[in-house]
């Protein structure tokens, strides 16, 4: 323990002498030593709120002009799939900005997981090393919101006039507030500020093996719905005696798997208008609805029509082998499907030869479309030094400029997150080549243009401290239903039951009124060190005076 003051020190330790002497103090009274021990304690008490008081921050606000006299040095934490193309994209970004800004020095650090970031954010919070700028998702922010000014609101930032976007102090080209598009920046506005500014935005989309559905006898609608999907997959598990399957000649066909089951699981309830949460974080997703949701793939995975990701593999691998036929993936994973795809993961022999197309994730109402909105976004973390903060900001607002966003966008199937960019001439043209190579791969780009065409049909689910753990929760009931058929266990109304209340205890969804309405608290984290040591004296506080009691009894006696 740092004391606040020597002053505060001293008091404590003469306090402390009487009570532990008090040999020392012949005059006082036997009856006063619980009084002057209270005091003591309180003080101490006092000393350690005030030492945890000390890790929080002040509030940031933008300075009237930045320090350019000043050297900085600030921290990037960004992901990376291994991707040498996007690593590149970065480290252009970075010496380009370090150009325009020579006083400003950037370090980068790359993760392969944004679950990695998540921790070691969280990690870091605590001991008041979090990074300057980080690449993460909004539901994640809301956890390191609940440490003091962690994070710093961007609203005044935005509007300001000399560093805001597109400020007059600003060295570079970037966007201008309403230039962000709507859609994605509503997505980094919860607890009344924006707290982040979107970096790339992707969806889902359906890649299907077109030849193996018309070979089935199907034609394939411009909008999927889910009794499509389902009738067309139960098709395609017909085998022969030899547990040959009709439509690849092969003995292994999953008709249909999806990689994120937690989207699965999200759109389908929203396309459904039924509930998931509240933005006030009340957790409503272990209903009726999603029961029937359950019940219904459970009986496509008891019959081989249906799997996941996490049980059976890459949804891409399937697929290009003529393994699969609906192959759900995020439109940033394009270059990974399809027979030309630029980043095929299995040997040529294994390849097999067919058509691919490109359509938006089944629909129950095909006339009124829901797709899920997804992808990074950018916070800046709030420091002692609000010129440190406002360096950080200017290297965010860089990573909106068109270079950096249309490069990145091109890499895969991402679509930039401003209409500055969207409507650039060379992204447009990007967009419309028919070159054919892996750049302009036309799988890549017809899932580009999914999102492109479909924003307006897009939706994003509430932000709140734990909302991704709900997030997790979502996914893992389908998982749970389809393992469990597989085992040859019965999924029935009973099995929902108990598999939501396993649910709620494992995700920690803490019920508040009812399975109807909980509040989720799976993402608050350790207690601060501040707080553990206060509510440690004060039960120190209690054990003393309870053993002065005794004591006073016992002279009596």
């Amino acid at each position: 323990m740092i004391w606040k003051n020597d002053r505060l020190e001293m008091r404590y330790k003469g306090l402390k002498n009487r009570f532990f002497f008090p040999k020392a103090f012949p005059l006082m009274g036997g009856h006063k030593k619980p009084l002057v021990l209270l005091l003591a304690l309180l003080l101490l008490t006092l000393a350690l709120t005030g030492c945890h008081g000390s890790k929080g921050r002040a509030g940031f606000e933008v300075p009237a002009e930045f320090d350019t006299a000043k050297n900085y040095e600030i921290t990037f934490w960004a992901k990376n799939d291994t991707n040498k193309t996007q690593t590149e994209i970065y480290k252009k970004a970075i010496a380009d900005f370090e150009a325009l800004y020579p006083n400003i020095t950037v370090n980068m650090k790359l993760y392969t997981d944004y679950g990695r970031i998540y921790n070691d954010v969280i990690t870091n919070i605590s001991t008041n090393t979090t990074p300057n700028v980080c690449i993460t998702y909004p539901d994640h922010i809301a956890t390191y919101l609940t440490g003091d000014n962690v994070v710093v609101p961007l609203d005044g930032l935005f509007a300001d006039e000399k560093y805001g976007l597109g400020g007059s102090e600003v060295r570079f080209d970037g966007p201008a507030q309403d230039e962000l598009i709507p859609q994605f920046l509503a997505e980094c506005a919860f607890g009344g500020a924006t707290y982040a500014v979107p970096y790339m935005r992707s969806t889902e989309a359906m890649y299907i093996n077109k030849t193996y559905v018309e070979a089935l006898g199907y034609e394939l609608p411009e909008v999927l719905t889910w009794d499509f999907v389902w009738d067309v997959a139960e098709a395609a598990t017909a085998q022969d005696a030899d547990g040959v399957f009709a439509v690849n000649g092969q003995k292994v066909m999953i008709p249909f798997i999806y990689k994120s089951t937690d989207n699965m699981m999200i759109q389908m309830l929203r396309q459904l208008d039924a509930d998931y949460s509240t933005d006030a974080g009340e957790i409503l997703i272990l209903n009726d609805a999603t029961k029937e949701l359950l019940l219904e793939i459970a009986k496509h995975a008891r019959t081989g029509a249906f799997s996941t990701f996490k049980i059976s593999s890459y949804p891409a691998n399937f697929l290009n082998a003529g393994q699969c036929i609906f192959a759900v993936d995020s439109t940033a994973g394009a270059t990974w499907m399809g027979t030309e795809a630029p980043l095929l993961d299995i040997s040529p022999e294994n390849l097999v030869e067919f058509e691919t197309a490109v359509r938006m994730v089944p629909q129950f109402d095909p006339e009124h479309p829901k797709m899920i909105s997804q992808g990074p976004s950018v916070c800046v973390f709030n420091k002692a030094d609000p010129q440190e903060v406002l360096a950080s900001w200017l290297f965010t607002q860089y990573l909106l400029t068109n270079d950096v966003q249309i490069a990145y966008a091109e890499t895969e199937g991402y679509v930039p997150v401003t209409s500055k960019a969207q409507s650039d001439a060379a992204y447009q043209e990007y967009l419309h080549s028919d070159a054919g190579d892996a750049l302009h791969y036309p799988v890549k780009l017809q899932a580009a243009q999914l999102l492109l065409e479909n924003t307006d049909n897009t939706f994003t689910t509430p932000v709140f401290n734990g909302s991704a753990s709900l997030r997790d929760a979502a996914g893992a009931l389908i998982e749970s239903v389809t393992k469990s058929v597989r085992r040859k266990q019965t999924v029935d109304d009973a099995y929902i039951e108990k598999l939501y209340d396993d649910t709620a205890s494992l995700y920690r969804l803490n019920q508040s009124s009812g399975r109807s309405g909980m509040t989720a608290g799976g993402d608050l984290g350790p207690l601060p060190a501040g707080s553990k040591a206060l509510i440690i004296t004060l039960v120190c506080v209690w054990v003393l005076l309870g053993a002065f009691a005794i004591a006073g009894r016992m002279r009596k006696r």
